[in-house]
């Protein structure tokens, strides 16, 4: 009687994984059934480089909405033949290669396929085991190969030996989306978001001067019902689920209040709202606050057959509501509030000293705050969740990259959405632009309240378990701010919070509040934020706190000057950002630096170190009035040799370029 070979024990145990998860596998000479799959195997060059006689050890076809994408796998036994590499580091092509190592059999059979089939695209797996101790070990790679990507592979980390689950039938899509993620760089992807972004801008910018230039609606609106007309449109204008959406065409103008365009308009705004069950106990206060606005006769009642309602709505329904429900929308959520920045010059605006955070910082700082899928994130001034936004998408992010089964991320994003995040916010037309924030981001709206955080106890809320504390509070209040962060802190065990602020309440002014937060917490990072960040008038810093440890007097404290990010500032009110913030000297290798810095890795870049005075480690006193990197900062007044050299080169260079053009 013949032994298995261990090759065999191999096949066998993947082939009972795979059967294990419902998947559907054909051996080496089943026909799959999918002609250009069989036709392709049977006619392409072999392994040996003859004509036909291609049997992979395993075959699958994942079929899914019209999508199909062949999976070969090809299984060893030995130890040391999962993969062989050629000098670039590539899959190795040779027939030695081919025949003898797992992922190279399968890159071949991949190749053979989509050079004789009308195929776009194939997943290769390599698989090989041995027994050590009497133990098996297996190792195994996944690549997606496309035509796209000119069938260069590109390594599919979630298909491991102990988990094929990617390829279940309800884990597809996310399978097609990894396989989608491997077609473009980093670079393609961050200049189609751009320009996404350029264009969603472009157009809130040209509807709010639509607003603005309406000689009738500039003493009917005020500025906070511009902005309340706004949200109420997209709501109006996004899907709901069991209702086709709202069309231009369903708006006829009539001369009628209760058939106006206006009720038409807060009918479908009830039902987006109230199809939101996570926040069934908000629904009636949002309302409320759009109803004033689209009550106004002067909004509905039409003028030369055409409502200034449906006008507004054709603008929105065709230029933002593409964009917002596109795939990539979670990535341009800030990109709305930075266009709107300019209407939130409130009523109240002054008293509460109201600054929207960008969004490059706010996902800077739920970085610093060592923000992950397991986080539990709230903001007690969270104006319009902003921070919320950042920290929600790096947490599902997270989730998406460890979590393979899309059972169990669903669920880990519904929780994250529901429970995972907090925020209060006080003024109703910032909350506002919060819960549009939130809905955008698909809903994370249960846990965000309208309200007074000075009255709010963290523990109201049941199994909240806050870690991670991002802020960015009113000046105008008492301790530049820092009265906020005391009140959090207090109310939180562990984690780390991540406060931009006014830079005077790092030096004094934010007494007795951040003497008193050292008591309990330590003081990790202050960094010096450029001028302009926020408001021209005011320079902001970020303070990077450790919860639930005191600070002790050796400890040290990472002083960063930051204000040279990279970026080049304008404030133009009528300008996209892509005006107004320029990438002019490497801000994204600058903003991972000081990530790096701060979180204790090495960075990949050397534009803020000690050795340039641009990184300055070093204790602080308990007295809460020496956080900044100015306090910090050793000048050296004796001049050195080399300043002497400069001066006389300076004027030499000078001297020299006078009397060239004759003067004297």
């Amino acid at each position: 009687m013949q032994t298995k070979s261990f090759e065999e024990k191999i096949e066998d145990i993947v082939k009972k994984k795979i059967d294990d998860l419902g998947i559907k596998r054909y051996t080496k000479t089943e026909p799959t059934g999918n002609s250009m799959v069989d036709n392709a195997l049977k006619n392409g060059e072999s392994k040996k480089g003859n004509n036909g006689g291609n049997y992979p050890d395993i075959k699958l076809v994942l079929v899914k909405n019209g999508r199909c994408i062949p999976v070969m796998i090809e299984i060893k036994g030995t130890k040391g033949k999962l993969k062989k590499t050629d000098k670039t580091g590539g899959i190795s092509k040779d027939i030695d290669s081919v025949v003898n190592y797992a992922v190279n059999g399968a890159a071949h059979y991949g190749e053979i396929i989509l050079k004789n089939s009308g195929l776009q695209e194939i997943i290769i797996v390599g698989i090989n085991g041995i027994e050590e101790n009497g133990i098996i070990k297996g190792e195994c790679e996944g690549y997606y190969l496309s035509r796209h990507n000119y069938m260069e592979p590109k390594i599919i980390d979630k298909i491991t030996f102990d988990d094929f689950s990617l390829f279940k039938d309800e884990n597809l899509d996310k399978l097609f989306d990894i396989c989608k993620k491997c077609n473009m760089t980093e670079d393609a992807i961050e200049f189609l978001i751009k320009e996404k972004e350029r264009y969603l801008e472009e157009h809130i910018k040209k509807i709010h001067q639509d607003l603005y230039d309406n000689v009738q609606l500039q003493t009917a609106l005020t500025t906070n019902s511009k902005l309340y007309l706004f949200c109420g449109l997209i709501m109006a204008g996004l899907s709901i689920k069991g209702s086709s959406d709202l069309e231009t065409d369903d708006l006829k103008s009539f001369d009628n209040e209760t058939l106006s365009d206006g009720a038409i308009l807060l009918n479908r705004i009830k039902a987006f709202v109230k199809n939101k069950g996570n926040y069934y106990n908000k629904a009636d206060r949002i309302v409320n606050l759009l109803t004033n606005v689209f009550e106004k006769d002067i909004l509905w009642k039409p003028k030369n057959g055409e409502s200034i309602l449906k006008q507004l709505y054709t603008e929105v329904k065709e230029d933002i509501i593409p964009i917002l429900n596109s795939e990539l929308h979670l990535d341009f959520t800030g990109r709305i509030l930075n266009s709107i920045n300019d209407w939130v010059h409130i009523e109240n605006d002054r008293k509460n000293d109201v600054v929207l955070t960008p969004r490059y910082i706010t996902q800077l700082m739920a970085k610093l705050a060592r923000t992950n899928m397991d986080s539990y994130v709230w903001d007690s001034a969270m104006g319009s969740a902003g921070f919320l936004v950042s920290a929600m998408d790096i947490m599902i992010r997270d989730a998406q990259n460890k979590i393979v089964d899309i059972t169990t991320l669903n669920e880990k994003i519904r929780h994250i959405k529901e429970q995972q995040i907090f925020g209060i916010e006080i003024l109703d037309n910032i909350y506002m632009l919060a819960v549009l924030n939130m809905i955008l981001m698909g809903d994370g709206s249960s846990n965000i309240q309208n309200s007074d955080s000075h009255n709010f106890k963290l523990s109201d809320l049941t199994d909240f378990k806050a870690n991670v504390f991002l802020l960015n509070p009113p000046y105008s209040a008492k301790g530049n701010g820092f009265i906020f962060v005391e009140e959090a802190l207090q109310q939180m065990q562990n984690g780390y919070a991540c406060i931009i602020i006014q830079d005077s309440a790092g030096n004094g002014q934010g007494l007795p509040y951040t003497k008193s937060i050292l008591n309990h917490n330590t003081l990790e990072a202050s960094i010096k934020m450029p001028s302009k960040l926020l408001k021209a008038s005011v320079s902001v810093y970020i303070f990077v706190i450790k919860i639930g440890r005191p600070h002790e007097l050796d400890d040290l404290v990472t002083f960063i000057d930051f204000s040279e990010d990279g970026y080049s500032r304008l404030n133009r009110k009528k300008s996209t950002q892509e005006v107004n913030l320029r990438d002019t000297d490497h801000a994204k290798d600058r903003y991972a630096e000081i990530e790096a810095i701060v979180l204790g890795k090495k960075p990949k870049t050397n534009y803020y170190t000690e050795q340039n005075g641009k990184v300055i480690k070093d204790t602080i006193t308990l007295n809460g009035n020496d956080w900044l990197f100015t306090q910090h900062q050793k000048i050296e007044t004796m001049p050195t040799e080399d300043d002497f050299k400069k001066i006389v080169t300076d004027y030499l260079s000078w001297k020299v370029s006078t009397l060239m053009r004759g003067e004297d």
